[in-house]
């Protein structure tokens, strides 16, 4: 079976934009991968910073929804520490009910972003939140499953969640072994971030070892996300991927920047003695023509036995940046307007 292809979207600012344009190019970005034959279209959380624009993913999946009409659309993903375990099972059964069969609740650990920004999140200053997250997760699937205990003081809100009988379909997403684990437990799909940990194969191999089947799911289920960025040579496309090596060089520093131009980045670069096609330290950066970015993502896949790959790119030029997915899409023969699988829907 041919793999599935998706999107992640970061809603990236370039330097000399708005975080309004970058929405706005994420709306545009979604339109076009709906039309490609792309599978979902997953926006991220991030807050505190004048890079990425999306800090409510609940906001924006309602627009992409309905400026798109067979993709699916959801959160990769939402950070559940900062909320209300029954604040996102409602916000979630709404775009469900909204957009039917079409919504994912992608469910996050981290931050999203600094300690200050953080504690700017909690509705409770005093202190910092504890670390509750198994619980949290236990709730909110509690929600949309309507199985809370019978003891649980609020039980009896799970069944009237305004979107039933429609629900999101949960993903848990990591890059960590603990991730891994819990989704096997809890018998979810399993989203794995490679941009950001590139040593995940043996994570996802033990997430089905251990995988317990649940009501929502049979069988092992692996998506994973990789950072690709396609173009009509390769060195067009290392010059791209510069910009992104820029801002995440800068990053780990403690420096926060728009996302830079190509000029700017590749003379950054230089000056750092920093080459266009150097690997960072545990990200996997895919850089090249079409067609070696399929034979790359193809491979990852391979490695981590997923079903889905989760395209994500950070690019200064959004016209670029959409021809990347372009390139992309019909590197995979995905067809336009059609189910984003060669070979049929997954199972």
């Amino acid at each position: 079976m041919g793999v599935l292809l998706s999107v992640l979207d970061q809603s990236p600012i370039p330097h000399g934009s708005t975080g309004a344009d970058a929405l706005r190019n994420t709306l545009e970005l979604a339109r076009l991968a709906d039309r490609l034959g792309y599978h979902r279209y997953w926006v991220a959380e991030h807050h505190g910073g004048p890079m990425l624009a999306c800090a409510s993913p609940e906001v924006l999946i309602g627009p992409l929804a309905a400026a798109t009409e067979r993709i699916r659309v959801g959160s990769g993903g939402v950070m559940l520490p900062h909320y209300s375990p029954l604040k996102v099972a409602e916000s979630f059964s709404m775009l469900a009910a909204l957009a039917p069969g079409r919504v994912d609740l992608g469910i996050g650990r981290a931050p999203g972003t600094d300690a200050r920004t953080m504690l700017a999140l909690q509705r409770d200053r005093r202190q910092v939140l504890v670390d509750d997250f198994p619980q949290q997760l236990a709730e909110l699937l509690g929600y949309l499953d309507d199985e809370l205990p019978a003891e649980h003081p609020f039980r009896g809100l799970a069944r009237v969640l305004p979107g039933r009988p429609e629900v999101p379909e949960p993903w848990l997403l990591g890059s960590s072994p603990q991730s891994g684990l819990w989704a096997a437990e809890l018998g979810l799909p399993y989203a794995f971030a490679d941009f950001i940990n590139a040593q995940g194969a043996p994570i996802a191999q033990d997430y089905r070892q251990r995988f317990m089947p649940s009501p929502r799911l049979e069988n092992p289920r692996v998506a994973v996300a990789v950072w690709a960025i396609a173009a009509e040579t390769e060195e067009e496309a290392l010059r791209l991927g510069a910009s992104g090596k820029m801002a995440f060089t800068l990053l780990r520093r403690g420096q926060l920047v728009p996302v830079p131009t190509v000029e700017t980045a590749v003379a950054f670069l230089e000056r750092e003695g920093i080459a266009l096609d150097a690997r960072g330290s545990g990200r996997r950066t895919i850089l090249g023509t079409p067609e070696q970015v399929r034979a790359e993502i193809e491979q990852v896949v391979r490695d981590y036995g997923a079903s889905e790959a989760i395209v994500v790119s950070i690019v200064h030029d959004h016209v670029a940046r959409m021809r990347s997915y372009e390139l992309i899409a019909e590197a995979f023969g995905l067809p336009a307007g059609a189910p984003a699988s060669a070979s049929g829907a997954l199972a």
